[in-house]
């Protein structure tokens, strides 16, 4: 029996004295963290909540994330994380699909989730800066309620893409080992300092972030709001060793000025939330010297699948499977795919999903004998690493041929005046689909639509190149900064 909540109190006291949060100039200790967590624990179990019960929290990074979320895995809750820049129709889905009994929503968010509120008849507590003031006078319940491995920890609400989000029921088991596997796997210690920038409300950030870094004693510094230049900074102020971020945090942190900034602290980089295009990766390794792991995962694999290995990587591959987690690579028939050939990657291991709240219909479709089928589509080579060439559903069928926006990205990011790609599948009359590209050009960079088509034509072959090619001022973003494909809006052909 685990809580994940443990997580915390059992680093409190290995590493008592040692800095677990920082904050700019703020510095929480583990024994400050913990007896935080036990008075938030209290504060929650005054009003009622007990184990089992759903609170929401909706809060940027800041201190106060860390303090509520183990406070509530301490009163033994399960926590819905919800991002703090949702409007009132999305959260009151998230609460009223969850059936939370309680909200603690940051301050800027308070009118939208009040609102939502009215409909559900969810308690809202709303969190500023001075809670943490408040919190002093809480009552202290160090207690950590007994929690069984299979008991839900935390519902995380996919993006949705198809329908309204699901809840996917992530147990304390699947978290507590997708952490402690994280950090073994890329020898996190107690003198490593993590960068927070990923948002916590978020799987990678959570997991890969705050679980695996306070389970190993290190520091999590934390940045609610991603600036390149100010994150530079912050890594030689911080001493920061480790890096975790998106694509695109390293896209625009490789055009971002680090004339004078030194950033030789860092050890290591990891990547994941979307594919790593290979001359940003090769860019960004050759100009701040520490090298990036590049891996893959989802909300419902808790959420880290693959990874590469310190000393075992493969540029533009999603790594190798986790130590307890099997991969294979599937046909719509559920047959095994020949070697070098697509397939659909399907995941066994204690990294999969209790199911999806609420939802027997959906956790049944997706996972079958055990084995949860993601969506995406990778390729296996002769040494076992895998490379994603897309998503199921984002494979372009241009008359009759399959066409992967991996491969066509990957290639305009050759170009130099590129900043940003994303490549879609637009309606055609005669092939059904056509190949669109939507691109962002670097800063004082020039290139024309026609010259970025002619600059993919001579790389593909004939079928695959954007007839399609427009300049964009930015590309729309999710949360983690993550490229949203499906709100692109391609002018008519």
């Amino acid at each position: 029996m685990t809580n994940l909540a443990n997580i915390l109190t059992e680093s409190a006291r290995r590493h008592h004295d040692r800095p677990a949060i920082r904050l700019d100039d703020i510095v929480v200790t583990y024994a400050e963290l913990d007896e935080l967590t036990a008075r938030a624990a209290g504060w929650l179990r005054a009003r009622g909540i007990g184990p089992g019960d759903r609170v929401a929290i909706a809060l940027p990074n800041v201190v106060q994330f860390p303090v509520l979320y183990y406070g509530a895995l301490r009163a033994g809750a399960t926590v819905v994380p919800m991002n703090p820049l949702l409007k009132a129709r999305e959260i009151e889905h998230h609460i009223g699909d969850s059936g939370a009994k309680l909200a603690l929503v940051w301050s800027s968010v308070a009118a939208e989730a009040k609102s939502a509120a009215k409909a559900t008849g969810t308690d809202i507590v709303v969190i500023d800066d001075d809670t943490m003031a408040a919190a002093a006078a809480w009552p202290f319940s160090p207690a950590v309620a007994a929690r069984d491995d299979s008991d839900t920890a935390v519902i995380l609400y996919t993006s949705g893409t198809t329908g309204a989000p699901k809840g996917a029921q992530l147990t304390h088991a699947n978290l507590y080992r997708n952490a402690l596997t994280f950090a073994a796997m890329f020898v996190l210690c107690e003198n490593d300092v993590v960068l927070g920038c990923l948002p916590l409300f978020h799987a990678f950030g959570q997991s890969n972030g705050l679980n695996a870094s306070l389970a190993v004693g290190a520091c999590v510094s934390l940045v609610p709001r991603f600036d390149p230049a100010a994150v530079l900074h912050l890594i030689e102020r911080h001493r920061v060793t480790v890096f975790e971020g998106v694509p695109t945090m390293y896209v625009t942190l490789l055009h971002a000025d680090a004339d004078g900034v030194d950033v030789s602290s860092l050890r290591m980089c990891v990547s994941g939330g979307a594919a790593l295009p290979v001359e940003v990766l090769k860019g960004f390794q050759n100009t701040f010297g520490a090298p990036i792991l590049e891996g893959y995962g989802l909300s419902e694999t808790s959420p880290t699948a693959t990874f590469n290995r310190p000393g075992r990587t493969k540029a533009g591959s999603i790594g190798l499977p986790l130590d307890g987690v099997d991969l294979r690579l599937v046909n719509p028939d559920g047959t095994e795919t020949p070697p070098g050939e697509a397939g659909e990657i399907a995941i066994r291991g204690h990294n999969v999903m209790k199911g999806c709240w609420k939802r027997p219909d959906a956790t049944e479709a997706a996972i079958v004998d055990g084995w949860f089928h993601t969506g995406d589509m990778a390729i296996r080579d002769d040494d076992g690493f895998y490379f994603i060439v897309d998503r199921k559903k984002d494979i372009i069928i241009r008359g009759g041929y399959n066409v992967y926006p991996r491969e066509i990205e990957e290639v305009l990011y050759e170009h130099p005046a590129l900043l940003e790609a994303a490549v879609i599948g637009v309606p055609h009359a005669t092939h059904g689909e056509e190949v669109a590209a939507a691109v962002v050009l670097r800063s004082g960079a020039s290139a024309t639509a026609a010259e970025l088509r002619d600059f993919v034509k001579t790389r593909v072959a004939a079928y695959k190149y954007p007839r399609l090619v427009w300049l964009a001022d930015t590309l729309p973003k999710g949360p983690t900064g993550k490229i949203l494909k499906r709100e692109i809006q391609p002018p008519s052909i």
